[in-house]
């Protein structure tokens, strides 16, 4: 059974030595993000701040602060309760293999699999404990411990929201992960990016000249796969909450909004209600970001506050972004696994794919796949581009179905010695990360592409291609006997 709220998963993580409580007084500004970013690099706990202060506003806050949750594999694979993510990666395959019934009995053995499938859309309910004190006057975000990471940020910023929104165009609803930049107590900015589905339908709204407000909800802190489900690359159609119930296994429990017309998770720990404003826009940033640079400041909406919501004791969640690796990195891992099955689905000669942490996610991917025809490389190159939920990749690989992509050494060698460099790489046009700082313009830029197979006679590559160098078998195997007799140290791997 899945994590009912954070809580639980927070007992787990305690239990098994995953979480670390820090007693002493430390602050939000900067402190926090020192202590964090030297555990998280080391591969170290989860860490639960109970006494969160600020220097600056002499501010000691009540409410504890929870960073750097899911900050390793083990704590990813915790929190979606599995042993792996390629649990999930099967469950998704086997979802997305599916094929219409054509017979009566295909139908029957059909059922069990549909009734699960209807058992995870999201369950309205009455009320929950997110609903526990509802604050409609003197309201302020200064009662919440909002971080400000880095020394040049803009201000104190919300890094893991879940933003809610519904699409004005069809109803549809959104959840993503956008950072808020608190401009005071009761307005944040609304960092959402050109390309997201808030910014979406806050352009939809902008298009038809009526209306000038959109309802906002921001959940913060809910049961951990509710929060990876809001910074997945779902297509626009998926609810979130909806996968966030297969992921789960279990709907998540949605619950009315005081003073806007959108559900929120009725397990969090804190719901800021509010609205956007086509006329308020202000200028947002810099902010230390997870390229490991800052984004500079620029032009957002600003999201005004009208209600918050909350439990009598809540747990303020947060996270910080910067130089890789760091919690965001398994947040990416997840998101690249999860997106296996879909990308296998549209191209099922990819073997595996890969986005190390220093390509800060869309700077880089390494896909394997089986080759079968000329310049087949190049079509999964174009076909990646195409995807919504990869269509910034700046540098693909594509390497044989036998690499190690997970092995940026091996991907490395390989590609070095498979490549001539006039041949095998391509550039193209297109649409960029709206963080990416080295393009020509603002989210419009170049990418490139490099063939790293095998080249083919029929690619016009008419030599010998040489053998690798393996040891014979049998050798390896006697000397592996021999080792221990040898006197010599272990080889590191």
């Amino acid at each position: 059974m899945s994590y009912q709220d954070l809580r639980e998963f927070i007992t787990r993580l305690e239990r098994e030595g995953e979480l670390k409580r820090i007693s002493a007084e430390v602050d939000v500004d900067l402190e926090i993000t020192e202590i964090t970013d030297r555990v998280s690099k080391a591969g170290g706990p989860a860490l639960l701040f109970e006494k969160p202060v600020s220097a600056r506003d002499g501010v000691k806050y009540s409410m504890p602060l929870l960073i750097n949750t899911l900050g390793t594999r083990r704590r990813l694979d915790m929190a979606l309760d599995v042993a792996s993510l390629d649990e999930i990666t099967r469950r998704m395959e086997d979802l997305l293999d599916m094929k219409p019934p054509e017979g009566f009995f295909d139908k029957v053995k059909m059922l069990p699999k549909l009734s699960e499938l209807g058992s995870f859309f999201p369950k309205n309910v009455r009320s929950g404990p997110v609903k526990e004190v509802i604050e409609r006057e003197n309201l302020s975000l200064g009662r919440l411990p909002i971080m400000q990471c880095w020394p040049l940020d803009g201000g104190r910023f919300i890094t893991f929201p879940m933003v809610v929104t519904r699409s004005p165009k069809n109803g549809r609803r959104n959840v993503g992960c956008y950072r808020m930049q608190v401009f005071d107590d009761r307005t944040t900015g609304m960092h959402w990016q050109v390309h997201k589905g808030g910014a979406e339908h806050f352009r939809w709204l902008e298009r038809q000249g009526k209306g000038r407000r959109m309802d906002v909800a921001v959940a913060l802190g809910a049961d951990p796969a509710t929060m990876i489900s809001g910074i997945l690359p779902l297509p626009e159609d998926l609810d979130e909450f909806l996968f966030a119930g297969f992921l789960r296994q279990q709907p998540v429990e949605l619950v009315k909004c005081e003073t806007v017309d959108l559900e929120v998770p009725a397990q969090a720990e804190i719901v800021l209600e509010g609205f956007v404003d086509l006329d308020d826009i202000r200028t947002e940033g810099p902010f230390g970001d997870h390229t490991g640079y800052y984004s500079l400041a620029d032009k957002f909406p600003a999201f005004h506050i009208t209600c918050i919501t909350r439990r009598r004791d809540p747990i303020y969640v947060s996270t910080i972004v910067g130089r890789p690796p760091m919690e965001d990195y398994w947040m990416g891992y997840a998101v690249e696994r999860l997106f296996m099955p879909l990308m296998r689905k549209q191209l099922p000669e990819v073997v595996d794919m890969h986005m190390p942490a220093e390509g800060v996610f869309h700077n880089l991917m390494m896909v394997a796949i089986r080759k079968s025809y000329p310049g087949h490389a190049r079509k999964v190159m174009n076909a990646i581009w195409g995807m919504p939920g990869a269509m910034f990749t700046k540098c693909i690989v594509v390497v044989d179905h036998d690499v190690n992509v997970h092995d940026t050494g091996e991907v490395a060698w390989k590609a070095l010695n498979h490549i001539d460099p006039e041949r095998d790489i391509q550039f193209t046009l297109g649409p960029v990360d709206q963080l990416e700082h080295a393009s020509r313009l603002p989210n419009f830029g170049s990418k490139m592409g490099i063939d790293a197979t095998r080249k083919w006679p029929t690619e016009g590559f008419t030599r010998d291609w040489p053998d690798e160098i393996v040891m014979d078998p049998q050798v390896t195997k006697k000397v592996d006997c021999l080792w221990a007799s040898l006197g010599l140290k272990a080889p590191q791997k």
